[in-house]
């Protein structure tokens, strides 16, 4: 079984005895940024899911979409099988194995997995602005970045390893310019 922490297994707990496993609300003791930190790292690792939530129906909303819509989080099967518990197939008749017959499964062309998602940032954002001075031909030091984003150094290099490096998985390099410091680059995309 994978590993949770407990917060995560009192949310994906609470979402499987809830019709159509809708994960909320969480639990009281989560508000905040705590609550944004750890529905994030369940969406990354595909234990919960974002959906449109239905109004009508009085679905409970994580967060507004901005168009007057609303997103709700539900349970993902692999959010429930990492508290053990197993979807059978609605469209396989009870007792009926959903697996397809030797004839038919060399029939089938296996494909890959799709990829995660990758994230991007929203254009117009000091983090945009920050990768694409990194992208630049001639990359930028801490003090322009700061100088473009209003940010002191401290942040500048937390949204280097904090965002661009982990969250989004850019690889940068860093190399010391003769007259111009410390120069930090990223590949162009």
């Amino acid at each position: 079984m994978t590993k949770l922490s407990d917060t995560q297994a009192l949310i994906l707990s609470a979402a499987a005895q809830r019709p159509e496993h809708i994960a909320l609300p969480l639990p009281e003791s989560l508000r905040g940024g705590a609550a944004a930190k750890v529905v994030g790292a369940m969406l990354v690792k595909g234990f919960l899911q974002e959906v449109d939530a239905d109004m009508r129906k009085g679905e409970p909303v994580w967060r507004e979409t901005g168009d007057g819509h609303g997103v709700t989080l539900i349970a993902t099967d692999a959010g429930l099988a990492a508290i053990g518990i197993e979807i059978e197939n609605p469209n396989v008749p009870a007792g009926a194995t959903d697996a397809p017959s030797a004839e038919a499964s060399q029939d089938i062309p296996t494909e890959p997995a799709a990829a995660p998602k990758a994230r991007t940032p929203r254009e117009g954002t000091k983090q945009a602005t920050l990768i694409a001075m990194l992208r630049a031909p001639g990359g930028a030091t801490i003090a322009e970045i700061m100088a473009a984003t209003g940010w002191q150094s401290h942040t500048v290099r937390g949204a280097m390893a904090g965002a661009l490096k982990k969250r989004l998985g850019l690889e940068m390099t860093s190399e010391k310019v003769e007259d111009r410091g410390r120069v930090y680059k990223l590949p162009a995309a």
